[in-house]
C-alpha cells in the first residue's frame, strides 16, 4: 500500500542533497497512470469480497470466526503483495480516503478509487452467488451482515467498527504511509490486523471494516437492515486513524503540530 510517487520524491531529493541529478524516469502512460490503477482497484476488491463472502457461506450454519478471519486476512495480504505496485492496494474506502489525507494520494484519484471498490464489491458478491448453492447462499444471507438485530446492538457494534478500522488503518498508514514506519512486511502486518480483528469482534459487529465489503453481499440480496453502520463505522475510524497520523503519531513531513 505504499505510494510510487512519493517514494520517488523522497529518492530525489535525497539524491540532490548530495549535489547529485536524480535519474531520468520514462513518464507513465495515461494508462498506467488513471485506468490501471482504478482496475486493479476492482479486480482486487473483488476476489477480497468474493473469497471473503465464500468462506461465511460455507461456514453456516457451523458458525465460528476462524475460518472467516483466516481468509479476510490472508486474502487482504496476497493481494497487497501483488497489486501494491500498480494501485497501492487499497481496496477498502476508508483506506483510500485516509491515505489522502496523508497525502498518499492525489485528490483526483479518490472519487474514481471509491467508484471502483464499490464495484468490485458487486462483482465479489456476484461471484459468490454463483459459486454457492443456492441454500447456503440463502441461509448466510449471501454475507451480508445481517448479525445486528436490535437497536440494543447498534452503540456496540458502530463503536467496535469505528475501533476496529482505526486500528487497521492506522496499520495501513504506519506501514505504507509514513515515512518514519514504512515496512516491507506491509501486506502481513495488515493481514494480521485483519485476522485479529475478527478474531476479537466478529460475534460484535460482524467486524465489516469495509463499506465495500458490506455493499456488494447487500446488493446481491437486497438486505439493507443497519446497512448504514457499515458506512458510518468504517469511515469514522479511518478518520480517526488518519487524525492520530497527522495529530500525534506521524513523522515530521507528516505531522501538521509540534514540527521542528
Amino acid at each position: 500500500m505504499g505510494v510510487e510517487k512519493m517514494e520517488m520524491e523522497d529518492v530525489d531529493s535525497a539524491l540532490m542533497k548530495r549535489g547529485e541529478k536524480p535519474p531520468m524516469s520514462k513518464p507513465r502512460n495515461k494508462y498506467e497512470r488513471l485506468y490501471q490503477p482504478c482496475l486493479a482497484e476492482i479486480v482486487g476488491t473483488m476476489f477480497f469480497v468474493f473469497i471473503g463472502c465464500v468462506s461465511v457461506i460455507e461456514n453456516v450454519p457451523a458458525g465460528g470466526r476462524l475460518q472467516p478471519a483466516l481468509v479476510h486476512g490472508l486474502a487482504v495480504a496476497v493481494m497487497v503483495a501483488v497489486m501494491d505496485n500498480i494501485s497501492g492496494a487499497h481496496f477498502n474506502p476508508p483506506f483510500t480516503i485516509a491515505i489522502y489525507l496523508c497525502g498518499g494520494i492525489e485528490l483526483m484519484m479518490v472519487g474514481p478509487y471509491l467508484v471502483s471498490q464499490l464495484i468490485g464489491g458487486v462483482l465479489g458478491a456476484g461471484m459468490a452467488k454463483l459459486m454457492t448453492p443456492v441454500e447456503r447462499y440463502n441461509n448466510a444471507t449471501g454475507a451480508a451482515f445481517d448479525i445486528l438485530k436490535s437497536e440494543s446492538q447498534l452503540y456496540r457494534a458502530i463503536f467496535g467498527e469505528v475501533a476496529m478500522t482505526c486500528l487497521v488503518t492506522m496499520v495501513v498508514l504506519l506501514v505504507a504511509v509514513n515515512d518514519k514506519t514504512k515496512n516491507p512486511l506491509a501486506p502481513f502486518l495488515v493481514g494480521c490486523t485483519v485476522i485479529i480483528n475478527i478474531l476479537a469482534g466478529g460475534d460484535i459487529s460482524g467486524c465489516c471494516l469495509n463499506p465495500a465489503r458490506a455493499f456488494g453481499p447487500a446488493v446481491m440480496t437486497n438486505y439493507w437492515t443497519y446497512h448504514w453502520v457499515y458506512w458510518v463505522g468504517p469511515i469514522g475510524g479511518g478518520l480517526l486513524a488518519a487524525a492520530l497520523l497527522r495529530l500525534i503519531l506521524g513523522d515530521n513531513k507528516l505531522r501538521v503540530v509540534m514540527r521542528s
